[in-house]
């Protein structure tokens, strides 16, 4: 077999989809789901409750997404939406609850994720997420999800509340960021997996910044829909965009 085709048969059997403008697009959805649903879910049946609720509900799915052999976009995007609104409520309840400042979670949050990210290497040899198969590169890949929903919390909360930049602005400012590793990666500054880490962490606070645009009260600079109303219509843009997807994968398939 060929460098190339083992490549090819590599990715097939790697546990993440296919990482095209389909899959960024879901990711942003996701992030600002997980930041209106868990600020809902907090505020609906109260802070302790959810936390336990979308602590089991992720462990349930994540039990799931390992017991599968293949990628199922369905369960993977479950698992994400889960692991968005988790991580949102652990920086949270950090914040708030402990009473730690974003500056110092969000620093401690990249200090974890750097770690993580050299024992992942040490051991594997790669960060590429097209070689996530077996147990122990989805422990660490998920891992790293974790830490990033965390670390892009932290950080889209000290921008928006603790510099007072405003939601808006932030996701406008993000947005700019986001494109740093495309251009980065097309000039050969930056490896594609490095790219793609890059741009994995700022999908976070990007999406979340808008989506608590739209959601909160316009006495904290939103448009004032309702959490709950933004994370419904949310859900409903990421089914139709994997719906999308999958038609259009199985089109090319075809072609």
């Amino acid at each position: 077999m060929t460098k190339a085709a083992a490549a090819r048969t590599a990715a097939a059997a790697s546990k993440v989809p296919p990482v095209t403008a389909w899959f960024w697009l879901v990711k942003i959805l996701t992030t600002g789901m997980g930041e209106t649903l868990s600020d809902f879910l907090a505020h609906t049946v109260g802070p302790v409750p959810a936390v336990a609720a979308a602590g089991l509900l992720l462990a349930g799915a994540l039990a799931l997404q390992l017991r599968l052999r293949r990628c199922a976009a369905g369960v993977y995007w479950a698992v994400v939406v889960l692991v968005s609104v988790f991580g949102t409520m652990v920086a949270d309840v950090a914040h708030v609850a402990l009473g730690v400042p974003y500056a110092v979670s969000a620093g401690a949050l990249a200090v974890a994720l750097a770690g993580l990210f050299l024992l992942w290497h040490r051991v594997e040899g790669s960060l590429a997420i097209d070689r996530v198969t077996g147990l122990r590169r989805e422990a660490f890949y998920w891992s790293a999800v974790l830490l990033t929903f965390a670390l892009g919390t932290a950080v889209g909360d000290l921008t928006a509340a603790t510099l007072d930049v405003g939601y808006l602005l932030s996701g406008l400012g993000f947005t700019a960021l986001i494109a740093v590793p495309a251009v980065a990666a097309r000039a050969r500054w930056v490896g594609p997996v490095a790219g793609f880490w890059w741009a994995y962490v700022l999908t976070r606070p990007l999406g979340a910044s808008f989506a608590d645009w739209m959601g909160v009260s316009r006495a904290r600079g939103g448009l004032d829909l309702g959490t709950g109303p933004v994370s419904l219509a949310l859900a409903v843009l990421i089914t139709a965009v994997l719906a999308l997807s999958a038609v259009t994968a199985r089109s090319s398939r075809r072609a």
